[in-house]
């Protein structure tokens, strides 16, 4: 090739480099120059003021939700709430709240923290915050009011159920961390437990202190970690937590995205905490992102076994970037792949159906990958179980009592007859049948799919002029089955009690004590137990002919 031939061509893909650079600068030009014409015309003219913080914020918000929904803008007045997010720490009082028609309530106090030490307790009504009426305030108008500056004083009026005047209390903010780790145990013999409720800063060395503590309390013989309810968070938190359990230099997840100077691979870079102790990792539906590559890789690198149900399947990766005016754009940078190679992201944001949803990768199009082991896995609908758990099916009879917020009231009923409980209790029939009573003047409809079903037959019946036939049938049917109704109670009385037994606990004991009590009903702890205690089983997951 000549040297004229050789500029010729390197003059023809710079010219078609410039004509689209070109282009796709025209493009963006032009609409920067339509949305400013618009957004002019309207504070011109628009019948009603403005605000364009919140205008503005709007058509962000829109435009980055076409995307996908963890591409964010966050302006500076909600950096706080992104922080906590990622680091569990922001200053305030140190609890859970609620919306219940016009107030906001107390739903939790945080153990050790302002609000529980000024004697704050679940079920409290805030109805002013500085004195400032909280009436009409949603839960976000409250929460940016609760925080503030560490030793900075708030004061509130509470009222409380079965007290005859509101009270006010004053006490200082303070940074509030929340517990990554919110309880560590042993659950049978040998049989230790670990609860992760989030990826946050150095949650790594949250789970690494729990795991030596057990193995300092006694012979550690198998450890349950629980992903369950886990959205994730920090990516290299989750490196760090694989790397307890595995070699140095072993791979754990990497990156890939747009820009191929960012792609990474991230490596145990520590020696490994222990190496040899089986691992069960429990996860379910709700189990995002970090915890998903902790338990992929586990899975794919055969160190355990992954009990529950399938996780959500979040394999996108977020980056922050600072913009001006102190906010910031946290952005979908990439997909991660965990060891087998596989990426387990189950929707497809990039090609959207003509409505604008998106749909899940069928179980057809799922690609088979291989563990270390060379047990068979697919990728793209999250990390599937290697002992799946079907979850128990809730009656519509829980849900409306759970919406009417009647566990919850309960609860509050029972702390005001017993202000101390000396330990952990289950509740027993003699306490159903009290919640029973308590429920004897509360209001809590609901449609069974029976009585749903009733009402599309009588729909269907009326197009076609058949009911006047068979009313009266239907009328005294309907009649039997809503006398039948009324034992929905009975019917479920044992989930009742295990809810009950949960809430009260979490009165007295808190996050601590809801966890440690939930764990005497819970499937997926007790299966475990059982695959910990019986190595044979435990080995049999783990080999290639399984």
């Amino acid at each position: 090739m000549s040297k004229k031939v050789k500029i010729f061509i390197i003059s023809v893909v710079v010219l078609i480099s410039s004509f689209s650079f070109t282009d796709s600068y025209f493009e963006i030009a032009k609409n920067l120059d339509i949305f400013t014409t618009v957004y002019r015309e309207l504070n011109n003219y628009y019948v009603d003021e403005t605000d364009p913080g919140k205008l503005m914020k709007t058509a962000i918000d829109k435009m980055l939700k076409s995307l996908d929904p963890y591409t964010n803008y966050i302006p500076e007045s909600e950096i706080e709430d992104f922080q906590f997010m990622t680091t569990g720490q922001y200053g305030g009082i140190g609890a859970v709240i609620t919306k219940r028609k016009d107030y906001v309530f107390i739903s939790e106090p945080y153990e050790g923290f302002p609000a529980q030490k000024a004697g704050l307790i679940a079920g409290d009504k805030i109805l002013e915050i500085n004195g400032e009426s909280a009436k009409g305030k949603n839960t976000e108008d409250v929460s940016k009011a609760l925080k503030g500056q560490p030793n900075t004083e708030v004061q509130l009026l509470i009222e409380r159920p079965y007290l005859d005047d509101p009270f006010s209390v004053s006490f200082k903010r303070q940074k509030i961390s929340v517990k990554s780790v919110p309880f560590y145990s042993y659950l049978n013999e040998g049989i230790g437990y670990i609860k992760l409720r989030s990826f946050t800063r150095n949650c790594s060395n949250d789970i690494k202190n729990a795991f030596l503590d057990l193995k300092k309390q006694g012979d550690l013989k198998g450890l349950i970690l629980d992903l369950r309810a886990n959205p994730g968070g920090l990516l290299n938190e989750s490196v760090n937590i694989v790397n307890l359990f595995v070699d140095k230099g072993q791979e754990v997840v990497s990156t890939k995205g747009k820009i191929k100077s960012w792609d990474k691979v991230y490596k145990a870079s520590k020696s490994p905490t222990d190496l040899e102790i089986p691992i069960v990792v429990l996860i379910n539906q709700s189990s995002a992102s970090a915890s998903e590559i902790v338990a992929g890789a586990i899975q794919d690198l055969d160190r355990g076994i992954v009990i529950g149900q399938r996780s959500f399947g979040k394999g996108l990766v977020q980056q922050t970037k600072k913009l001006s005016y102190n906010s910031q754009l946290k952005l979908t940078v990439a997909k991660y792949y965990i060891p087998s190679g596989r990426c387990i992201q189950a929707l497809d944001y990039s090609n959207r159906n003509e409505d604008g949803s998106v749909g899940k990768v069928p179980d057809s199009l799922m690609t088979a990958f291989k563990t270390k082991n060379g047990r068979t896995v697919y990728d793209g609908g999250g990390v599937n179980p290697d002992i799946e758990i079907d979850q128990d099916d809730i009656s519509n009879l829980i849900v409306s009592l759970i919406q009417e917020r009647l566990f919850f009231d309960y609860a509050t009923y029972y702390k005001h007859q017993n202000p101390s409980l000396d330990s952990l209790f289950i509740m027993d029939d003699i306490g159903f049948n009290s919640f029973v009573d308590f429920l004897g003047d509360k209001s809590y409809d609901y449609k069974t799919e029976t009585e749903k079903a009733f009402e599309v037959l009588k729909n269907k019946s009326e197009k076609e002029n058949y009911f006047a036939d068979i009313q009266d049938k239907y009328e005294n049917l309907f009649q039997e089955f809503e006398i039948n109704k009324k034992n929905d109670l009975i019917r479920n009385k044992e989930i009742i009690k295990e809810i009950l037994s949960e809430e009260i606990a979490s009165r007295y004991f808190y996050q601590e004590g809801r966890i440690r009590t939930s764990l005497n009903f819970d499937k997926e702890v007790q299966e475990a137990i059982i695959y910990l205690s019986k190595q044979d089983m435990y080995n049999s997951v783990l080999s290639v002919t399984n």
